[in-house]
């Protein structure tokens, strides 16, 4: 498994001009509290293809240690570059309504807007373009999904923090 900080894969986007789509899933570099694979960017709801982009982006444990990507915490870095988090199995891309603390980040069809447009900064933190000091934070609480190895953290903007840098600090791989 290729290991890059979104920081880094997004200099290299820029830098090289790679055109390239690669598929990964964007994690969280502190495990937390997850009792085995960490915490990956997830589609709230159902497993797979059966998730639902209406429930937003969630917190979830990851499936590559497993041996393959999981659907439905499927990115494409080609878009990176631009600002886009882009999950090519739903055609849909992460956006925020607002930059208020506590905002989820939701799915919805791909329009460019600034609302999508999101930046890759400093140790691996992802902030929205119209407010960088706004963060994607996962939540302390830690809930079950279908058995005691799948948990589960909300997903939310939170103000960027050294303190709680464990919940704010994101990393990319591939297969």
């Amino acid at each position: 498994m290729k290991h890059l900080t979104c920081a880094a894969l997004s200099a290299i986007l820029l830098f090289t001009g790679a055109a390239q789509a690669d598929t990964v899933e964007i994690y969280l570099t502190d495990k937390l509290d997850n009792i085995q694979n960490g915490y990956c960017l997830d589609i709230g709801g159902a497993k797979g293809k059966d998730a639902n982009p209406e429930k937003g982006l969630q917190g979830h444990t990851c499936y590559s240690p497993l041996g393959a990507l999981g659907v439905d915490q499927i990115f494409e870095t080609e878009m990176f570059s631009d600002g886009t988090l882009y999950m090519p199995e739903f055609d849909v891309c992460a956006e925020v309504a607002s930059v208020d603390a506590g905002t989820v980040i939701d799915l919805a069809s791909c329009n460019g807007s600034e609302t999508q447009s999101f930046v890759f900064t400093g140790e691996g933190t992802i902030t929205p373009a119209t407010a960088t000091d706004m963060c994607l934070t996962l939540a302390e609480d830690t809930r079950f999904g279908r058995s005691q190895e799948n948990q589960i953290k909300n997903l939310s903007l939170e103000p960027c923090d050294d303190h709680i840098s464990a919940y704010q600090s994101w990393a990319v791989r591939s297969e």
